[in-house]
């Protein structure tokens, strides 16, 4: 097949079904435990030959310089293939900063898998989310999405076809919460061996509500501590109808998972404007349906 000469793909955001925060390492980061799951909020990522390595970004807030994790991907894979050629980097960006949900993360990763193909550089998914882990610890799950069960610093993946029976409302209040700031004040659970989320991956595509009371998130604490807002943003969605709802990540995105369709748009229409939100279908599952195109 003829190596395209441009890519266009879609960078898609995650939640997390759960994330226990287990120690602190000596290397400075944690040992987590968590469920990833990819939801139908996009960024978009267009790469095309050029004769170095240029980006452009529709949010201004956002810099397109050699700071930015999608330049940093495409100069390590680069460096790693001793590619001689260059790339020119359009990022469309749709997934708010700062949520929880992953968009930095996901760029980066799209980046190497458009690179690899429009480059012909060959580079196997196992090594592109080796090259991932060097950039932040959620970009190996994105090199193939879908679901999957995380640990160490969430880069050890088990990638699982299960897919959510549910509809996903995604709420992100007008708030920007530090990953950093986060891990600094959550507490580590470490010696609870009971909590475990292992088994959980396994029932997910079972539309039983027993399962997920085992879902949380231990950085809903000093969150919530600290910002009300989202502790009542997880009220809202409980008072809604929700199955269950959970901050994902470090925040401030909260989700809600939804048995009916008109529930989770009832739910929406109780949020101000500068609430951004979002809705993903039941068994949503990128893999199938969003593979690169060349265009």
């Amino acid at each position: 097949m003829k190596t395209p000469r441009r890519i266009l793909l879609k960078a898609h955001a995650k939640i997390n079904l759960g994330l226990l925060v287990l120690r602190k390492r000596e290397d400075g980061f944690h040992d987590i435990e968590t469920i990833f799951s990819e939801i139908d909020w996009h960024d978009l990522v267009e790469i095309h030959d050029a004769p170095g390595i240029s980006m452009e970004c529709t949010l201004p807030s956002l810099p397109a310089d050699a700071s930015n994790l999608c330049m940093k991907a495409a100069a390590l894979l680069r460096g790693w293939t001793n590619y001689e050629g260059g790339a020119h980097i359009r990022l469309v960006k749709n997934i708010p900063l700062g949520s929880g949900l992953g968009g930095g993360s996901s760029d980066a990763a799209a980046v190497l898998t458009g690179l690899n193909l429009l480059w012909g550089t060959g580079v196997s998914a196992i090594d592109l989310a080796r090259l991932g882990a060097q950039l932040g610890s959620d970009v190996p799950f994105f090199i193939v999405g879908g679901s999957a069960f995380g640990t160490g610093r969430g880069e050890l993946l088990e990638h699982r076809p299960a897919t959510l029976p549910y509809w996903i409302l995604t709420v992100v209040p007008p708030l920007h919460i530090s990953t950093a700031w986060a891990y600094g004040n959550v507490s580590p659970q470490e010696g609870s061996s009971a909590r475990s989320l292992r088994a959980l991956l396994e029932r997910l595509e079972t539309p039983s509500t027993d399962h997920l009371s085992a879902l949380v998130n231990d950085f809903e604490e000093p969150v919530f501590r600290s910002y009300p807002a989202i502790r009542q943003l997880k009220q809202e969605l409980a008072e809604s109808g929700s199955i269950c709802s959970l901050m994902s990540g470090s925040g401030s995105s909260v989700f809600g998972l939804f048995a009916d369709e008109r529930d989770a748009q009832d739910a929406i229409s109780r949020f101000p404007v500068e609430y951004r939100t979002f809705l993903t279908p039941p068994h949503f599952h990128r893999g199938a349906i969003d593979p690169p195109l060349p265009v």
